[in-house]
Order: structure tokens, then C-alpha cells, then sequence
């Protein structure tokens, strides 16, 4: 095929609609990863105004510039812009815009996904921003602490825009974990093993393996929370039944990993970083690996970090602790292995190291840090003080901000083609990392002389006035730092002269194509033989713009890309992804109707979105497949491989066993809840709430056992598929019947006690996991009616199957939970 010819055929393929509609209907992985990290830039300098303002209130004592109802409007979303709408959209656009670009791929695995978390994401944070405007925002903290969040003490909707403005977000988190996870495992270069990957592979599937199980118990404490506020069932008030100690559980199974889901991307780009401008290859891959992967791991074993003046047992505490320390291991091992790295080579002192050096002096300061809120007495002493706040953000702008700031000057020539033109960059560093140290270094000190986080106002006789004055110069000198970066980034994408394809003379596949990159990444695309393929052959970049490598071609308008054995990194099929679309907008939509109904206190409206929800996510799998396989295709360089809808392990499956992964998480922090108030709680349970029961939970149990006996059927027996997924929805059927029975006959009314109103989240969460299943196995039946699934293309069955038996197997769970919960009474 003629070269021009070639580029010509996937630019047309590849690139966004025209007009208004491309702007609606993208979902291009290039297009949606600049959006997410434009909005969280935007989030950001927000974040920063409010920073300003709250360094303003404290800069002299008795200040009259806020008053304390909107003080605490600014502190709150303050907090909770910069954790949830700067900090983890920002490492989502990160990895949207980069992962296939260094993994050899075109495109994410689930493309329409991606674009519908950005959509969700910016809806979610829209709602939170008019509320600031409007004068109702949040104002309980960024961790909506019960009961100060409760409807006794915050009776209007301030609290419900948190939960619901949240949760929307972290729908957008839930679909990009999923989305990277699949995409590192399946979408690779050919022969990329999982040892061959580059090194800010493994950081971001660690990251978000954590986002998919830590994410979970937040959710689950929103909904819990919100649920409490608009239908008075009592999980968290002490007096029926509750605790508020199960919100911070909740909380803080999500919090604590949040911290190392931040830091993870950022010190894979460090490690990225680091080699190149060191001209030497990074010291202890294998180490590194293996670090950050136990960091992932210990990482949800330390919630109870933030928890220790809660009253926790004496061993918890002991516990705690340790692992709390202990996490700086792994932490150290990444940190000495770039230090070595620098040691080994000959660091250029470029833009990016300024920042890369900026990060050690501040993180490490702020490990040393955390090592002291680790130990026990030390953390008592300074709980909930403004030592606590300097740590958090010398741990998060040390191990977060600098290295997204290098990372920023590192990639900026691969995003826009272009050099700096100012020296402006370096005068912004001096200003951000002096003004951050004179903002927070002070803050450790009024920590240590008793000043509380969250106050808005101090006595004269407090002598914090200096201290208070020093941080606040402080903060306004590195806010204006942040100005100049902003400024310096505008100009290079302005006025910058053109560069040359790579600039930093680095190893990684992102510099074997174009800049700016096209919407297809590759012409063709790459096979690796080791962990640095522009080492092994410099001309890469000009073969696979040529067409010489992997389907280098484009066929019938198809947008193709390569997926690869998990392990091996192999070639196994071609995956063929959808093109631009306005399915994903209309569904954030229904979403955001949902949503807002519920923030306005419609709640009969509801319910109708969620059909809606349905319909649009039937509607959206229902576009995918295809009736005419065109079989093994010519891939180049002699491989035949079949498509991914002629294989059983589609990436479609993949996403689905990871979805189910995140809701069982869920599942399990609801379970948690409901034996954790059982313990702690007072009068738990109530006297006479039920006795045991046996009936339901065998008829539940029967219909589960149809359901998955059905649906192996008909994977077995592809001719006896369509009954089976017919018997086997009439099983998830029979569960929904035996849960609902048992509820309705043995539970007491949800808002009596927590003890009933956890019994009604379970039977209701698993009402819901068996109507999704039972969808899934309706639609599968519709499918092999339409041609779609034939007996050469089964992977929509075991799909189906993946959400019918896990609907079914909660069902099973929590019909004998409750069916049995009575004879312990």
C-alpha cells in the first residue's frame, strides 16, 4: 500500500467528526486524555483561589474577611477539588493520553468508556462548582465526617452535593481503572511481555488495580450516607442502631490507598524521567516492580492509620502502627533506586530536573513525617492539628504536584510538537518551591503550638500570628508560581518552534511516532524485543510509519489495533474498536438526571432514570459485535489472527470479571458494615427484630442453582444456548422472589433501626446484582436471536455468565445472612 495512501486511509478512520458533533461524539484516547487533564488544570487553579482565600482568613487573628458558614464552604471544597477533582481526573488523563502510546497500541481498550468518564466527570464536578456559586456547597469537610454531615446538623442540601456530586466522579474513576487495567494487560506491542513493559506500566496497573478495590467502600459509604439524609434510614446515627465510626471505616478504606494512588503515576513518570535525562538505564527494574506492587498491596492494610484517637483496641493499635512504618520500605526502595540511577549516570540539568530534585527535598520531608504520625502517642498529640495538614501536603505536593510539573515540561514537546521559548519555567519553579516550604514548613510549628485544622479564626494570645502570617506570603508566592507555569505552558504551545521527534534523546515507544501524535498513534504497529525498543533500533519510528510493522494497513474503515497474550505478550487477536459516538453523552445524561433528582429531593423521578440507564447501557452493548466474522485476518509479518469477536477471552469479558471485582468489593464493605455494627453498635439488635428463617433463603438458593447450571449449559451446548440463558434468567428471577420475601415478611420497617436498614441495603444490593444478571442473560438470548452470537463467536455468553453467577452468588450470601442472623439473637 502506498505510504501516503496508508496515512491518508487512517487519519480518515481514526479522527474525531467534524464540527460540534466530533466535540460530543470523541473517543479518542489523544482527545479525551488532553480534556481530562485540561478540566483537572482547571480544577486546580479553582482549588488554589479557594487556598488563597482560606490563607487569607488566617493570615491575621480575628479576621473578619470570612465568616464561619463560609469558611466552611471554602475549606471543604478546597479539599475535596483537590483530591477528587484535581488529583485523581489529573492521573486519569495522565495515563488516557499516554498508556497506548508507550505500550504500542492505537487506542484504549474501551474507548466509549472513557469518554463516558469524562463526561460523568465533568457533570459530577459542574454540580459541586454551581453549588459553590449558589452558596449551598459542602461545608462538613472534604470527609463529610457524620454526624456534622448528618441532616441534625446540616439540614439543607450542602452535604447531599458532596455525596452526589462524588459519587458521580467516581463513577469516571471506576471506568478509567477498569479501562487501564484492560488495556495493559491486552493492548501491547508485540512480544511486549509483562517483564518487557515499560516501567510507568507497571505503576499504572497497580494504580488502578487499587482504584478498582479501594474506590468500592467510598461509594458504598455515599450511598449509605445519602440515603440516611433523604429516607432516614439510621446506618450512622448511635441512637437507633448506628455508628459514625463505620464512615470513617468506609472512608478511610478508600483514603488511605487514595494517597498511593496519587503518588503511584507521579513516581512512574519519575521513573521514566530519571534515565532519560540521566543518560543511563533505570537501576533495579525488577526491584522497583516488586516495590511498588507491595506498596499497592499495604497500601488498604492502613485505613486505621487516620483512626487512632477513635478509641481502637490496644493490638489494633500495635498493628496499625507497624504497617504503617513498615510502608515506607517499599516507598525508600523506589526512592534510593533513582538516586542511583542519577549516581550511575550524568544528569542533565534540564527544566524537568528542576522539579524531579524540587520532589525529593519535599516528599522525603514529608515521609519523615508520616513515619512520626505512625507511631502512636506522637499521633495523639498532634491529631487533627495543622501539623497533620502540613504532612498531607508535603506528602501529596512533594510526591504528586512536582512530579506532575516535570512530567508536564518532559511530554509537553510529544503533546504539542514544540519547544519553550521563555525562561519563564525556571523563575515558576523558584516561586512554587520556595513559596510552598515558606506556606507549610510553618504549619508543622503552629501544629506543634496547638493549632486545630478547620478553624476559622484564633485568639491574639495563641501567638500563631507570625506563623500564620509567614504561610500565608507563603501561599501567595507560590500561587504565583503556578501563574508563570500555566503562562510558560501557554506560550510553548503558542509560539514554540517545531521539534524534532525526540527531543530528550529517550528509549520509550511515545517518541517512535509523530509530534504532535496522530489520532492513530502508529501507522503500524511496533514489535519489541526488550524494555528500551528506540535503543535497539533507531529507525523504528520511520519502519512503522512506513507500514512495515503489525497491520500496517486499513481495511473496510475498521479501527484495529493489536491485542497480545497477558503474560507472553504474544499476539492473540485483532481487536476492533467503535468509532466517535453521542452514545456515552446521553448516557452520563441519564446518569446526571439521576443524580440531580435526587439532590432536588425528586425522588419518584428517579427510578425513571435508572430504567433509563438500562435502556441506554442495552442500547450501547447492543451496538457492538458483529454478524459476518470475517475470520483469520493478515495481521503482517506473517501472523493470521482472528478478530475479538471469534475468541473466548474478548477484552469485553475482561472488563466485565474486573466490574465484578469493584462491585464485590463493594458487596464486602457492606458485609463488613453490617458485622462491624453488629459489634460496636448499641443495642444491636434491637430486642424481637426477627427470629431465624429458613424458607426464602432455600428458594433463593434453588434459583441461583438454575441460573448457573443453566448458563454453563449453554456455554457447553451452544444449541442449547438460548433456553439456557432463558432458564438462567428465570433463576436470577426466582432469587429476586426468595429475597424480596424474606425481607418483606421478616424485616422490620428500614428506618426503625440500623439493624433492619442494613438488612434492606443488603437485600436490596443483591436484588440489584440478579436483575443486572438477569439482563445480562436476556440480552445474550436476543443476541444469538440476531446472529450475533454463534457457536465461532461465544464470548458474549461467557460474558453473560460472568453477571448472572455473581448476581446470583450474592443473592445466595445475603438470603442466608439474614436468614440466619436471627438465631444468634
Amino acid at each position: 500500500m502506498n505510504v501516503i495512501q496508508l496515512h491518508h486511509d487512517l487519519t480518515r478512520i481514526w479522527n474525531n467528526e467534524p464540527g460540534w458533533r466530533g466535540v460530543f461524539s470523541s473517543v479518542s484516547h489523544t482527545t479525551l486524555g488532553k480534556r481530562f487533564m485540561i478540566t483537572a488544570a482547571v480544577f486546580f487553579g479553582i482549588g488554589g483561589v479557594l487556598a488563597m482565600l482560606i490563607r487569607a482568613q488566617l493570615a491575621t487573628p480575628a479576621s473578619a474577611f470570612t465568616g464561619p458558614e463560609v469558611y466552611g464552604q471554602i475549606f471543604t471544597m478546597h479539599g475535596s477539588i483537590m483530591m477528587f477533582l484535581f488529583a485523581i481526573p489529573m492521573l486519569e488523563g495522565f495515563a488516557i493520553y499516554l498508556l497506548p502510546k508507550i505500550l504500542g497500541a492505537r487506542d484504549l481498550a474501551y474507548p466509549r468508556l472513557t469518554a463516558l468518564g469524562w463526561w460523568c466527570y465533568l457533570f459530577g464536578g459542574t454540580i459541586m462548582l454551581l453549588a459553590l456559586l449558589g452558596g449551598v456547597a459542602p461545608d462538613a469537610g472534604w470527609f463529610l465526617y457524620p454526624p456534622l454531615s448528618g441532616k441534625e446538623f446540616t439540614p439543607g442540601v450542602n452535604s447531599d452535593v458532596w455525596l452526589l456530586g462524588i459519587t458521580f466522579v467516581e463513577i469516571s474513576a471506576l471506568a478509567a481503572a477498569i479501562e487501564i487495567t484492560v488495556t495493559i494487560l491486552k493492548f501491547r506491542a508485540a512480544n511486549m511481555s509483562l517483564t518487557k513493559m515499560p516501567i510507568l506500566a507497571w505503576y499504572l496497573l497497580a494504580t488502578a488495580g487499587m482504584m478498582i478495590f479501594g474506590f468500592p467502600p467510598l461509594i458504598l459509604g455515599s450511598i449509605l450516607l445519602e440515603v440516611e439524609r433523604a429516607f432516614g434510614w439510621p446506618f450512622f446515627q448511635p441512637e437507633l442502631g448506628g455508628s459514625p465510626l463505620l464512615w470513617q471505616h468506609l472512608f478511610w478504606l478508600f483514603g488511605h490507598p487514595e494517597v498511593y494512588i496519587i503518588f503511584l503515576p507521579a513516581a512512574g513518570a519519575l521513573s521514566t524521567i530519571i534515565p532519560v535525562m540521566a543518560r543511563t538505564p533505570l537501576i533495579g527494574y525488577g526491584a522497583i516492580v516488586t516495590a511498588v506492587m507491595a506498596l499497592a498491596f499495604l497500601s488498604f492494610g492502613l485505613w486505621v492509620h487516620h483512626m487512632f484517637t477513635t478509641g481502637i483496641p490496644h493490638m489494633a493499635l500495635g498493628f496499625f502502627s507497624a504497617a504503617s512504618v513498615l510502608v515506607a520500605i517499599p516507598t525508600a526502595v523506589q526512592i534510593f533506586a533513582w538516586i542511583g540511577t542519577m549516581w550511575a549516570g550524568r544528569p542533565k540539568f534540564t527544566l524537568p530536573m528542576y522539579y524531579i530534585v524540587g520532589f525529593f527535598v519535599v516528599f522525603v520531608l514529608g515521609g519523615l513525617t508520616g513515619v512520626m504520625l505512625a507511631i502512636v502517642p506522637f499521633d495523639q498529640q498532634v491529631h487533627d492539628t495543622a501539623f497533620v495538614t502540613a504532612h498531607l501536603h508535603y506528602v501529596l505536593v512533594g510526591g504528586f504536584v512536582f512530579p506532575m510539573l516535570a512530567a508536564a515540561y518532559y511530554w509537553m514537546p510529544h503533546v504539542t510538537g514544540r519547544t519553550r521559548v521563555m525562561r519563564v519555567g525556571i523563575a515558576a519553579f523558584w516561586l512554587i518551591f520556595i513559596g510552598f516550604n515558606l506556606t507549610f514548613l510553618q504549619m508543622h510549628l503552629t501544629g506543634l503550638l496547638g493549632m486545630p485544622r478547620r478553624v476559622y479564626t484564633y485568639p491574639v494570645e495563641a501567638g500563631w500570628t507570625l506563623l500564620n502570617l509567614t504561610s500565608s506570603v507563603g501561599a501567595f508566592m507560590q500561587a504565583f508560581g503556578f501563574g508563570l507555569f500555566a503562562l510558560d505552558i501557554a506560550l510553548q504551545r503558542r509560539l514554540g518552534k517545531p521539534t524534532r521527534r525526540d527531543p530528550w534523546e529517550a528509549e520509550t515507544l511515545e517518541w517512535a511516532m509523530p509530534t504532535p501524535p496522530p489520532q492513530y498513534n502508529f501507522a503500524s504497529l511496533p514489535t519489541v524485543s526488550s524494555r528500551e525498543p528506540l535503543s535497539d533500533n533507531r529507525r523504528i519510528g520511520v519502519d512503522l510509519a512506513a507500514g512495515k510493522g503489525l497491520l500496517g494497513r486499513a481495511i473496510g474503515g475498521r479501527r484495529e489495533t493489536l491485542a497480545v497474550d497477558i503474560v507472553t505478550g504474544a499476539p492473540e487477536h485483532v481487536a476492533i474498536l467503535p468509532g466517535s459516538s453521542l452514545t456515552p453523552l446521553f448516557t452520563a445524561l441519564v446518569f446526571g438526571g439521576f443524580f440531580m433528582s435526587m439532590l432536588l429531593g425528586i425522588y419518584w423521578l428517579a427510578p425513571v432514570f435508572i430504567v433509563g440507564a438500562a435502556v441506554m447501557i442495552w442500547r450501547w452493548v447492543a451496538t457492538t459485535g458483529t454478524t459476518h466474522d470475517p475470520g483469520p485476518v493478515d495481521a503482517g509479518n506473517g501472523y493470521y489472527l482472528p478478530t475479538g469477536f471469534a475468541i473466548r477471552g474478548s477484552v469485553g469479558y475482561w472488563g466485565s470479571v474486573l466490574a465484578v471485582a469493584a462491585s464485590g468489593t463493594l458487596f464486602a464493605s457492606l458485609v463488613f458494615g453490617y458485622f462491624f455494627l453488629w459489634v460496636v453498635a448499641p443495642n444491636w439488635p434491637p430486642p424481637g427484630a426477627f427470629g431465624a428463617y429458613l424458607l426464602e433463603p432455600i428458594i433463593v438458593t434453588a434459583g441461583a442453582l438454575l441460573a448457573v447450571v443453566a448458563a454453563r449449559l449453554g456455554l457447553r451446548n451452544f444449541d442449547r444456548s438460548r433456553s439456557g440463558a432463558i432458564a438462567a434468567a428465570a433463576g436470577s428471577a426466582l432469587a429476586i422472589a426468595g429475597l424480596l420475601a424474606g425481607a418483606i415478611r421478616h424485616l422490620p420497617e428500614p428506618t426503625f433501626h440500623a439493624f433492619a436498614a442494613t438488612g434492606w441495603a443488603l437485600t436490596g444490593f443483591a436484588v440489584f446484582s440478579c436483575a443486572v444478571g438477569a439482563l445480562a442473560q436476556l440480552f445474550v438470548h436476543r443476541r444469538i436471536a440476531s446472529g450475533h452470537v454463534i457457536a465461532q463467536r461465544p464470548h458474549e455468553l461467557r460474558t453473560a455468565a460472568v453477571w448472572s453467577d455473581y448476581g446470583v452468588g450474592v443473592a445466595v450470601v445475603v438470603a442466608w445472612l439474614l436468614g440466619l442472623s436471627g438465631a444468634a439473637l
